[in-house]
């Protein structure tokens, strides 16, 4: 029987063969990695993955697909909504270290899953996801660029990141209507210790009023903790590097 997308789990399957071969190639599965796939679906990416792979674990909420990925003897199917899965007793459960996570994640919520996932990141060893290519911009914007933002800062303090592949519409079945991009995300190795919560409060803060010079936003939030070091407040948001964010999220702690 035919499955039809779902739109409330926001499905659009990938269906050009040349697109999922080009994905493949840059995940470059090897034999016996422990390997999770979000949102498997009619599994596009999944049969050639686990034909590199030999054992693949999927996780997938649509009930009907994940009955059908249940027949496939080589797959460990997780039926359940990505960010109530734990990829830490995941890693745990296969017997891994470090998981590789790769995925078409749902747009609606993909900013959501990967803030999830950088709550594991001490178990992931590197991440593959097709996303909506404006996402993908902001995740790897520059400073003093229009893309960056919040989820520029928090993901490049943690991961080395690449745009990695260019996807157009009609590679899905049915097309969104926006362009995708597939990006590379490695942990770093030696990433800065900061209270991630603390660095995420005030980087929220900083971009709440993007046009604004930051004494009129992170100003206030520095004078209600009482910070006394120096920052330089007459730059907007945008203006302001990664590590210095992550400093300044050091110094106020």
């Amino acid at each position: 029987m035919e499955h039809r997308a779902r739109k409330r789990f926001g499905q659009h399957f990938l269906a050009d063969l040349s697109v999922i071969d080009a994905i493949v190639r840059a995940i470059a599965p090897r034999p016996g990695q422990a390997m999770v796939e979000i949102g498997p679906g009619l599994a596009a990416l999944t049969q050639p993955l686990v034909e590199r792979l030999g054992r693949l674990a999927v996780v997938e909420l649509d009930r009907d697909l994940a009955a059908r990925l249940r027949k496939h003897p080589q797959l460990e199917v997780v039926e359940a909504d990505v960010l109530n899965v734990d990829f830490t007793a995941l890693a745990e459960r296969l017997g891994a270290p470090r998981l590789r996570v790769v995925g078409n994640l749902p747009y609606n919520i993909s900013t959501p899953i990967l803030f999830h996932l950088l709550e594991h990141v001490a178990v992931v060893e590197d991440q593959h996801f097709m996303l909506q290519k404006e996402v993908v911009d902001r995740m790897v914007a520059a400073p003093a660029t229009s893309d960056y933002g919040r989820l520029s800062v928090m993901l490049q303090w943690r991961y080395e990141m690449e745009d990695v592949l260019f996807v157009p519409p009609e590679a899905f079945d049915p097309p969104p209507k926006v362009d995708s991009a597939v990006v590379s995300m490695v942990p770093r190795a030696q990433p800065a210790e900061v209270d991630p919560a603390l660095l995420s409060e005030l980087v929220q803060v900083a971009f709440s009023q993007r046009r604004k010079l930051l004494r009129h936003t992170l100003g206030r939030w520095l004078e209600q903790r009482r910070f006394t070091g120096e920052f330089d407040l007459q730059r907007r948001g945008e203006e302001v590097p990664v590590d210095e964010y992550v400093a300044l999220a050091q110094a106020v702690r």
